[in-house]
């Protein structure tokens, strides 16, 4: 910038402004043809933003030259002097700040990177981070020499593939659908790929046999323990009946749970008491007569799954029953309110009030909400245990064994012991766990054959494929 001369710089709490202006009689390429010219026509001054100074924001004022083209085959007749360095056409930011806003909206983005860059003192909403982050251009591409193959979901189930450098973890392409075709097209428009690393989708499997049929396919680490437990969890929803073993035996000398008293007994007479007690008659009096879910339901006008729930009970007591309870932070005051119900109050506003000053951080509805079977003559709904669901199950049989809590731990020992089928299942996981720990493939034809042979249909679907896919690759 030896053509730059600075005529004043002010300094403000606002700004530091630079006055500044081009050298005449200094030539200029057209940005046209090139050719050398310094006939000028006029100046204007150009606002330019530069990065910050002192902690205030920087802007120059500089006042270029508008030249003419002295080319007379040039289809350029006037042109804008540019200064190297300091200037860009249609810009209003230096280089040096242009530089500085795209490599924070890269990293941050939109709204994040015009919260750095305030602190910066450049002044940018989230929506101009993010078109100048559109304005960067993408890295030339270069095929990988290990491709990652994989898929994601879009919405629905309407899935999309995106393509990854499995080396520097960086994605490449992507697009919409799960398409062979389209995966070949790619592989023979981009040779190199030596190994392409995949799920055990056949479509992908077949894109890459057509596309590039000398590369390597590889079922990596992260799908192979995916797609098993997937399959863990479908054992485990398939033996929903052994989760509740998982919940510890009840204590014999303690009180008789509310659903083990008798179908005789009445409880407090409550309006929806008897609202279930008349909906019970009223379902056995149409499905004891042998009609179908559908036509009670259709003359009570109730959903059918509702029939069918008050149809299995055998009593009306088992449809009042609620659903056990999770925990929550207003357990460890229950025996205070109790203690204060039975003093006689009964107000959930004080009663939040003094929890807040014993540490309770929790919102005064939960409060009301626990107080409410008090009103009604109940006791206060105490937490129970829940069985796991299936995919909880399947969570502690994947995970490894020394990262489960005392607690869990526990749970997974009783169900083990009570279901066989998940004892198995958690014996061939933690076998593979092993073989991935070590990288030592020797026993993997035996585990694929326990696999085969377990008598589980979900796992003996994953040996099926992995020997497909043994097969393809050779």
């Amino acid at each position: 910038m030896a053509n730059v001369l600075v005529v004043s710089v002010d300094v403000s709490d606002a700004v530091v402004a630079v006055r500044a202006r081009t050298r005449s009689g200094v030539p200029a390429a057209c940005t046209g043809c090139g050719q050398l010219t310094e006939w000028c026509d006029s100046r204007y001054v150009r606002h330019l933003a530069d990065v910050a100074l002192g902690g205030r924001p920087l802007r120059i004022d500089l006042s270029v030259r508008r030249l003419y083209c002295e080319n007379s085959a040039c289809p350029k007749v006037t042109l804008a002097e540019q200064v190297p360095g300091l200037t860009v056409r249609y810009q209003r930011r230096t280089p040096l700040l242009q530089h500085l806003v795209e490599a924070v909206g890269v990293v941050l983005a939109g709204r994040g990177g015009a919260r750095v860059l305030r602190v910066l003192n450049v002044a940018l909403s989230r929506r101009t981070v993010l078109s100048q982050l559109m304005r960067v251009p993408l890295p030339p591409l270069v095929a990988p020499r290990v491709l990652g193959v994989d898929d994601f979901a879009l919405y629905g189930d309407t899935y999309g593939t995106l393509l990854v450098d499995a080396t520097t973890r960086l994605p490449l392409t992507l697009w919409e659908g799960r398409d062979a075709e389209q995966l070949s097209r790619w592989l023979r428009g981009h040779p190199g790929v030596e190994i392409a690393c995949r799920d055990g989708s056949l479509t992908y499997r077949q894109g890459i046999a057509d596309g590039a049929p000398d590369t390597v396919q590889v079922s990596d680490r992260f799908h192979l323990w995916q797609g098993l437990s997937r399959r863990v969890q479908e054992v485990a929803a398939s033996h929903r009946g052994c989760l509740p073993a998982a919940l510890p035996a009840p204590d014999p000398a303690g009180p008789e749970p509310a659903e083990a008293v008798g179908a005789d007994s009445e409880p407090v007479d409550t309006p929806v008491g008897r609202h279930v007690r008349r909906l019970f008659e009223a379902v056995h009096a149409l499905t004891d007569a042998g009609r179908p879910y559908n036509a009670a339901a259709r003359e009570l006008g109730l959903d059918r799954r509702t029939v069918r729930k008050y149809a299995r009970a055998r009593t009306w007591h088992e449809v009042m029953r609620r659903a056990p309870r999770r925990p929550s932070t207003l357990d460890p005051y229950l025996d205070y309110l109790q203690q204060r119900w039975d003093k006689g109050e009964h107000n959930a506003k004080i009663l939040h009030q003094e929890l807040l000053g014993k540490g309770y951080l929790g919102h005064y509805q939960r409060v009301k909400m626990a107080l409410a079977p008090l009103r009604r003559g109940l006791p206060l709904d105490e937490p129970r245990e829940r069985p796991p669901s299936p995919r909880e199950a399947a969570r502690w049989i994947i995970t490894a064994p020394d990262r489960h809590g005392p607690q869990t731990a526990e749970r997974l020992r009783r169900l083990l012991e009570h279901c066989p089928a998940l004892r198995r299942t958690h014996d061939l996981v933690r076998e593979f766990a092993a073989m991935l720990d070590t990288r030592d493939p020797t026993p993997l034809p035996d585990w694929l054959g326990q696999l085969a042979n377990s008598g589980l249909a979900p796992l003996a679907g994953i040996a099926t494929a992995l020997r497909e896919d043994q097969h393809q690759s050779c």
